[in-house]
């Protein structure tokens, strides 16, 4: 056998990816703490937090009207099952935190979902998980947002739109409802 078919099977590591945003970064440099160069790794038995104390937060955040804890993230593997998950928890007494749009108030956590924004003051955190194996450690991969995310990641409307262009609202509006017409009666 050769070494390369006793080697350990390599397994794939949970990352968190975390996308920042907020209006006055290029002036108040508030993420100037922050690695946005390369993957850092969290024990999983760690609480990842975030605000602008840095002797208690992993990831500061210079700005005054930062909570010293705004929130904290805890990996955890559901009950039951081999999926692993991150639970969002606000730490801040005086600022209500949003994940989509579920408000949360002081000591309120909910499961984050795969793919959700976090609001807080004037921040958008868009957070997206990527799936892994590893139960000692969690990956956190911090990227830096251009534009708002709230904008950049307008849903599409999940009404329908007919071939012939007219909403289904326009009917509504006239007091009528939409009727079925025989493509050969036209």
């Amino acid at each position: 056998m050769s070494s390369f078919e006793e080697a350990e099977t390599e397994e794939t590591v949970t990352c968190l990816h975390l996308t920042f945003y907020h209006p006055c970064q290029d002036e108040k440099m508030m993420f100037r703490c922050l690695n946005f160069c390369k993957r850092e790794q969290v024990r999983a038995d760690e609480m990842a937090k975030f605000g602008r104390d840095s002797s208690v937060c992993r990831y500061n955040l210079m700005d005054t009207r930062v909570s010293r804890i705004q929130f904290s993230l805890q990996f955890f593997r559901k009950l039951h099952t081999s999926e692993y998950c991150f639970e969002i928890k606000n730490l801040s007494k005086k600022t209500k935190l949003t994940v989509n749009q579920t408000e949360l108030g002081y000591l309120n956590k909910i499961d984050l979902p795969w793919k959700c924004i976090i609001c807080f003051g004037d921040y958008q955190i868009l957070a997206e998980i990527q799936e892994g194996e590893s139960v000692d450690y969690f990956e956190t991969h911090l990227h830096l947002a251009e534009a708002p995310i709230l904008q950049e990641r307008c849903l599409p409307s999940l009404q329908p739109i007919p071939e012939n262009g007219i909403s289904p609202s326009f009917f509504l509006s006239q007091g009528k409802s939409p009727t079925e017409i025989d493509e050969n009666e036209l």
